[in-house]
């Protein structure tokens, strides 16, 4: 393992790429960079921008957090890290699972994310909030489907049985 905090970011990288089975070559296309620059980030000699080590990120089906702290971007967040490590270095489940696990888990953290934001918004945006409210709670559109429709079908046109076969008999005379 390298020393720098790239070289243990380009290890890092590498580990993970490793362990879902994913070369080289398709991280580097997921990610949208080249692979010599893909493989100089595994070896320590580059160290990439938040956005590469994003796409990386969506490749490699783990949390950006992760990265970023390990590219000493972000400080390490205790709770979330652990969880994070937790998941990834249990031998009792598969890289797919590890990966949904993560998809979640990063899934909950937004949505408390943004929870968070919106009860933070000032009171000056109380009006909007008011407004957003009471259009919150009108109620739905009632779905039509798997009921009976009330309208009625359009109207058909008046030929009955008897005259279809008179017409049919004529033509059949005249030919």
């Amino acid at each position: 393992m390298s020393s720098s905090p790239v070289g243990r970011l380009g290890d890092y990288i590498r580990e993970q790429r490793e362990g879902a089975a994913i070369s080289l070559r398709r991280l580097a296309l997921d990610a949208g960079v080249s692979n010599p620059y893909l493989s100089q980030i595994e070896r320590g000699l580059r160290k990439p921008s938040a956005e590469v080590l994003q796409q990386i990120a969506k490749g490699l089906r783990i949390s950006a957090e992760q990265l970023y702290v390990r590219a000493g971007l972000l400080e390490e967040r205790e709770s979330g890290l652990a969880v994070e490590s937790a998941v990834v270095s249990d031998p009792a489940i598969s890289e797919r699972q590890k990966r949904v696990l993560l998809d979640i888990y990063a899934s909950f953290l937004s949505e408390n994310a943004q929870a968070t934001v919106q009860l933070a918004a000032p009171e000056a945006d109380g009006a909007k909030a008011a407004t957003v409210t009471k259009s919150a709670k009108r109620p739905a559109a009632k779905k039509t489907s798997g009921t009976k429709s009330t309208r009625k079908p359009p109207a058909k046109k008046s030929t009955t049985r008897s005259t279809q076969r008179s017409t049919t008999a004529r033509k059949a005379k005249k030919g």
